[in-house]
């Protein structure tokens, strides 16, 4: 069975649909928050400046709310290019500005941002590249990179590869859903390995300080408890979270 989204007529066109999912599950941004709160540390930063913390791609807003409470005392301002996205985001976040990881770029000056928050984003783009160029322009000296994105060799793609079944997260079409499990069209362009996306980011001039795993919203109940199990690996984890500093 498969969800079909109406045709678009481009990838902008796609990520507009208000049917296309914006949100990440609240787990993973939990543990992201959490990540960043201890990189971060108590208290405000030196001379009692208050820290901003950038959600790029925010989509809807909900995984920034969800990263508040974690996150007091700091400026969370969302970024996003989709104008419905934006108008969902400004009923959970305080901040939501339009910008861009390419082309105009982020609506931010140069070294302005303590953190970025980069959450599912990196598997929606044409050149990843250009964006983390863009996110390390604005990040501090220091500043933190908190990114997550689905593991291509998560521990049931082994399986299903083995199989010849196409990869969960991995998509053909941005209208339906073909030869793999689930039902949703959400228009991955990339994915990555944890081996990867450690050289992927070290290569675009960050320090990676940890790479740890989450689970996946989406996998059966039957195998949650084994999706849990494989976060202690962070090769085997259905969702890479991975800190950095900007070089």
């Amino acid at each position: 069975m498969t969800t079909t989204v109406p045709p678009p007529k481009d990838l902008r066109d796609f990520y507009e649909n208000p049917a296309v999912p914006v949100a990440s599950g609240p787990s993973r941004s939990r543990r992201q928050a959490r990540m960043l709160a201890d990189a971060l540390g108590p208290g405000p930063a030196p001379g009692g400046r208050v820290r901003t913390i950038v959600d790029v791609g925010c989509g809807d807003g909900t995984a920034a709310a969800t990263a508040a409470p974690f996150l007091r005392g700091h400026r969370i301002v969302g970024v996003d290019w989709s104008q419905d996205a934006l108008r969902r985001a400004r009923t959970r976040v305080p901040y939501a500005v339009r910008g861009e990881l390419t082309g105009g770029g982020l609506p931010l000056r140069t070294g302005s941002a303590d953190a970025v928050l980069f959450s599912e984003v990196i598997e929606h783009l044409v050149d990843p590249d250009a964006a983390l160029d863009e996110i390390r322009r604005v990040l501090r000296p220091g500043g933190h990179l908190m990114l997550s994105t689905p593991n291509l060799a998560a521990w049931y793609n082994r399986a299903l590869l083995l199989a010849g079944v196409q990869p969960v997260f991995s998509e053909v079409s941005l209208r339906a859903v073909h030869g793999r499990p689930g039902r949703e069209v959400v228009g991955h362009l990339r994915l990555c390995t944890a081996r990867a996306l450690r050289e992927f980011v070290a290569a675009s001039g960050f320090e990676v300080v940890r790479l740890s795993g989450a689970p996946f919203h989406g996998v059966p109940r039957v195998l949650r408890p084994l999706d849990r199990l494989a976060c202690a690996s962070p090769s085997l984890a259905s969702i890479l979270l991975l800190h950095a500093r900007r070089a």
